[in-house]
């Protein structure tokens, strides 16, 4: 018998382990909790919700292939593994099919899964150009994205972009097949409580049938130009169904390609934009593949590994919470901590304030995220807090710090995400709306907003010495 092993890729479009499991008759696909692991990783509960959906979706798309999802429950990686050998020993089961995840934990996991014995096969496919094959002339990992995109766009011209589409369904569905299986596992319902915290965003059946040709058609030429507004729904919104799986990286870039044939071609193409995003998903990923320590909230800039940040408590709490008294990154807060998304141009800002203007180490700032993020993804997390802190690989130089104020006036000019989300400063005129504690002052209402917990020429100065130290 061979097992499907079902871990961060819940589709059935582009699913190599998927594939070869229907070519090969696979019967049974295996999905294992590990609720204290997730806790550790700092797994937020919206993303869990996601899983769980997409993991009922998935239990009904492969019975079309006669094949039956079965859910056990353990407690981390290491309780995961023996639960596997042991449910493969007593099933007969002699081979297992799998797609890689790239994580050190991960890796680690199954390495020693391979050196137990078992007959495991893994296939990437949670990247659009193989982690691996985008190197330098010295065949080692590019640390600057400039020339890695380069390389990574004369691989793909050169090679293509593999794509495995969707299994052929069986011409018997799985409730006309004979079971023999007796241990029943879990219902996948009990993977986190039915809390509909994900329910405002649709399932990825819909997402591939309306959502990306609606944004492919009608968005992505203004991408470039809208994508930095926060106010504007003008990003595609893919990077939750890409963090878990349930969208494959390779069909969106297929997808973008059957729509725009020259783009791989044409860097000045106004869709382009899109897929540079694509491109720096891929390099974070790949960066992980090469940088182990990566995962273990190391730097990747050596220099910065032992640095005292000295930022205190309280000024993490107000960030946290969204009471720094800077509009733009309160609005920001608000919406990540309602909502479990947050606009990726203010992920920059409140990044670079967590670092710069609080001094506040940037691990925090990355658990933080995980811990409320639907779209929370290691390397791309990782990648982006240490763009802000300056200590990660092409980074943002150490005297860059984002103006908040300026940031606001730029891409929140009349003030509508601030108000969304920041009701208290409604009757604030939009003149004011950026940094409104002089007005409330001058008009006796300061009571309706807290003050700035930092100024910021001070904090601008005060961080390019320390990083100077």
């Amino acid at each position: 018998m061979i097992l499907l092993w079902i871990r961060r890729d819940l589709r059935c479009f582009d699913n190599p382990a998927l594939m070869n499991a229907v070519a090969n008759g696979c019967r049974y696909a295996l999905f294992i909790s590990t609720p204290q692991q997730w806790d550790l990783h700092h797994e937020a509960p919206i993303k869990l919700d996601f899983i769980r959906r997409h993991l009922l979706q998935l239990e009904q798309h492969l019975t079309e292939y006669g094949i039956k999802l079965i859910h056990l429950t353990s407690t981390d990686f290491t309780a995961q593994s023996e639960l596997l050998i042991r449910f493969c020993r007593e099933h007969h089961i002699h081979r297992v099919l799998a797609n890689s995840e790239p994580e050190f934990n991960e890796q680690q996991r199954d390495k020693a899964m391979l050196s137990s014995g078992l007959d495991i096969e893994f296939y990437d496919c949670d990247v659009i150009a193989p982690r691996g094959r985008v190197l330098n002339q010295s065949g080692e990992m590019f640390k600057v994205f400039t020339p890695f995109k380069k390389a990574w766009l004369k691989h793909v011209r050169e090679f293509g972009v593999e794509c495995t589409g969707r299994p052929q369904h069986k011409s018997k569905a799985l409730s006309s097949l004979c079971c023999d299986f007796t241990g029943g596992g879990d219902p996948l319902p009990s993977l986190i409580k039915s809390s509909s915290l994900s329910a405002s965003w649709p399932l990825a059946d819909e997402v591939m049938e309306k959502v990306i040709p609606n944004f492919l058609s009608a968005k992505v030429n203004d991408y470039e130009e809208r994508r930095d507004f926060p106010g504007i729904k003008a990003t595609s919104g893919l990077s939750p169904y890409l963090a878990i799986g349930a969208l494959s990286p390779r069909t969106l870039y297929q997808q973008l390609m059957a729509r725009y044939p020259l783009l791989i071609e044409d860097v000045n193409h106004p869709a382009f934009c899109w897929l540079n995003e694509l491109i720096w998903r891929d390099f974070y990923k790949h960066l992980l593949f090469h940088y182990p320590r990566l995962s273990k909230q190391t730097p990747f800039l050596q220099k910065y590994a032992q640095t005292l940040w000295p930022g205190k408590q309280k000024e993490f709490d107000a960030w946290s919470k969204g009471k720094t008294g800077y509009p733009l990154v309160d609005a920001a807060m608000r919406q990540l901590i309602n909502t479990g998304w947050m606009h990726n141009r203010l992920r920059m800002v409140v990044a670079s304030f967590l670092t710069k203007h609080l001094l506040v180490d940037w691990r925090k700032g990355e658990q933080f995220f995980m811990s409320h993020l639907i779209d929370g993804d290691l390397s791309a997390n990782n990648g982006g807090w240490q763009w802000a802190a300056s200590t990660g690989c092409d980074a943002q130089p150490y005297f860059r710090v984002f103006n908040p104020i300026l940031q606001s006036q730029k891409f929140d000019p009349n003030g509508d995400f601030i108000r969304k989300y920041l009701p208290e400063l409604n009757d604030i005129p939009t003149k004011y709306i950026h940094f409104p504690h002089d007005y409330m002052e001058k008009h006796g209402v300061s009571d309706i907003y807290w003050p700035p917990v930092v100024e910021h020429k001070t904090a601008r100065l005060r961080a390019i010495a320390f990083y100077k130290g």
